[in-house]
């Protein structure tokens, strides 16, 4: 658990709450709850891999239509 406390006593709530959400950020604890949210079935990392080309192709092919003014 994360725990804040004032550093001095006229520090103001604003800054505490604003080292707490900071500290939270790093540690990750919201990225894994957010992962957690929704199931994904456990893919092997060459499928991940090949998906992920894919789609650095597909962003490739439709950043290269902008530029030429195509749709």
């Amino acid at each position: 658990m994360i725990q804040v406390t004032k550093r001095d006593p006229k520090e103001p709530l604003e800054n505490m709450l604003r080292r707490f959400s900071r500290k939270v950020q790093q540690s990750g604890i919201l990225m894994r709850a957010k992962q957690g949210q929704y199931f994904q079935k456990p893919i092997s990392k060459s499928e991940r891999r090949t998906k992920a080309i894919i789609r650095q192709e597909r962003k490739a092919v439709k950043v290269k239509k902008l530029k030429l003014g195509q749709r």
